[in-house]
């Protein structure tokens, strides 16, 4: 999916471990129920001592010889007694390191460990754990608009790993088994888990691979393993872009603004299909000038990645508007602003996840006949078979694309407006539960944030995962949660 993010993501934090000796007696005794391998340590952003530690894995598990990986691991201890099995965080991408969350289940996000502990890991490949992240082949401005996966960057950054790793072995099982490895080390029997994104599916997998370890499981933007990423971004995004604009035509302000934004967005694309436009981009910050190509598959995928967000989506008709006149730079404005918001994701681990699990499986013509009559068109799928094409193909299992199926408790909770994983998702993993539930959020995306009453998302959650069954689990609050309004003109400049 590669463009995450979950609630507990909205703000990209660095994590620098700081060691250090505890103070309270509560952490003394927090300390005493882990391994010695786990030292008190305050990560960026935190003012309380949490636990950190590394678990060391063969990154070859079948043979286990040779190179090791060590598991970048962060514990925040239950406050209070422990009532409840522990929750595991799966994060998004693939390629976002888990242990960044911690900042969130240590502020806004406290709620979660009441009576039980949270663990976060770095998936192998990301973060800390032996991340195989590659170097831009430039840092001009202008590269916000570049490719997603020049040829010339995957080879490079394909030699540049493969020094250090094994490629083929850093998909999903392998790493849930990893996974499992934590659990044990810790000292756990059962552990309940909370997936975001491509972290739902992992959530899945483990539950195959370790079914006697799966508790309660929360899947937040739910996708299977036989989904072929990323087959249906095209139809997918459409469909939400239709809702948004739809939603668009349908308030007062909106319409009055934008009166023809669905043949405006048609025309732009086909106008940039036809002849791709440059644009004179000056940076009112720094004063540098730039001269910024603006393509058609460049400019939707970067519609579709707003998409994500009802808070980054709400500007989109705007967007559209002024690009259809010939002004780029609200436009530009913001691609600038977020070409580093993703740079904490590991590309290597994103192209080993899907090289290995859904690309080789995608019918070029099926691909052709999602994406007719789309402004999105087929980039991403081009994009990704040309790289993997260049990349390692890694081995999965004869049932990963098959179900998953299982009786552990399931939430899932979905968005109306996401363009990446629809509830008509969840609806099919839910239907495979014996114990599940989806409840869907009429007004979010794929990632909770832009609405009023955001909240009702965590209560929702943690009363499921507190032991209130799926289906007795009180929705009502997501009827007051609405976004906020349309942009409909930049606000003023302060001088």
């Amino acid at each position: 999916m590669a463009n995450l993010s979950p609630h507990r993501v909205c703000v990209v934090v660095i994590i620098l471990l700081i060691c250090g000796t505890t103070e309270l007696s509560q952490e003394n005794v927090a300390t005493s129920r882990f391994p010695t391998a786990l030292r008190p340590c305050k990560p960026n952003g935190v003012n309380e001592s949490l636990l950190c530690g590394k678990l060391t894995v063969f990154e070859n598990r079948g043979t286990k010889k040779g190179r090791t990986i060590n598991l970048n691991i962060i514990v925040l201890p239950s406050i209070g007694d422990r009532r409840h099995d522990p929750l595991f965080d799966l994060d998004g991408g693939p390629g976002a390191p888990d242990t960044k969350n911690a900042v969130f289940y240590a502020t806004e996000g406290k709620q979660y460990r009441q009576g039980r502990d949270i663990v976060l890991v770095d998936q192998r490949g990301t973060g800390e754990s032996n991340p195989l992240n590659c170097k831009p082949l430039s840092t001009s401005p202008s590269r916000a608009l570049d490719e997603m996966y020049p040829v010339e960057y995957v080879k490079r950054c394909r030699q540049e790993l493969e020094t250090k790793a094994d490629l083929g072995l850093y998909t999903t099982e392998i790493a849930m088994d990893d996974l499992d490895d934590v659990r044990v080390w810790l000292g756990y029997q059962k552990i309940d888990l909370f997936g975001i994104s491509y972290g739902t599916r992992a959530a899945q997998v483990y539950v195959r691979r370790h079914p006697n370890s799966a508790g309660q499981v929360v899947l937040l933007g739910a996708i299977s393993t036989y989904h072929k990423m990323p087959l249906y971004h095209a139809p997918n995004a459409q469909r939400a872009m239709d809702l948004l604009l739809d939603e668009c035509l349908a308030d007062k302000e909106c319409k009055a603004a934008f009166p023809n934004i669905k043949l405006e967005l048609t025309n732009l694309i086909e106008r940039l299909r036809q002849k791709p436009e440059t644009a004179r981009y000056v940076d009112t910050k720094t004063g540098s000038i730039d001269e910024m190509v603006i393509r058609a598959d460049e400019f939707a995928e970067k519609l579709r990645n707003r998409l994500y967000s009802r808070g980054r989506s709400q500007d989109i008709p705007f967007i559209v508007h002024q690009a259809a006149t010939g002004n780029f730079k609200p436009f530009l404005d913001r691609v600038r602003v977020a070409a580093g918001s993703l740079s904490f994701l590991s590309d290597g681990l994103y192209l080993s996840v899907t090289c290995a699990e859904d690309v080789p499986f995608i019918n070029e013509a099926e691909a052709s006949k999602l994406s007719k009559n789309n402004v999105f068109g087929e980039y991403r799928v081009f994009q990704q078979r040309r790289a993997c094409q260049n990349w390692v193909r890694g081995k999965i299992s004869p049932e990963f694309l098959k179900p998953v199926r299982s009786d552990v408790p399931l939430l899932v909770l979905s968005g109306t407006f996401d363009p990446v994983t629809p509830p008509s998702w969840g609806t099919e993993i839910v239907r495979r539960f014996k114990n599940g539930r989806q409840i869907v959020f009429p007004a979010l995306a794929h990632e909770p944030d832009g609405v009023s009453n955001a909240d009702c998302l965590d209560n929702i959650a943690l009363a499921f995962l507190s032991g209130t069954p799926a289906d007795k689990v009180d929705d009502t609050c997501t009827r007051n949660m609405l976004p906020g309004p349309f942009l409909i003109s930049e606000p003023a400049t302060k001088k």
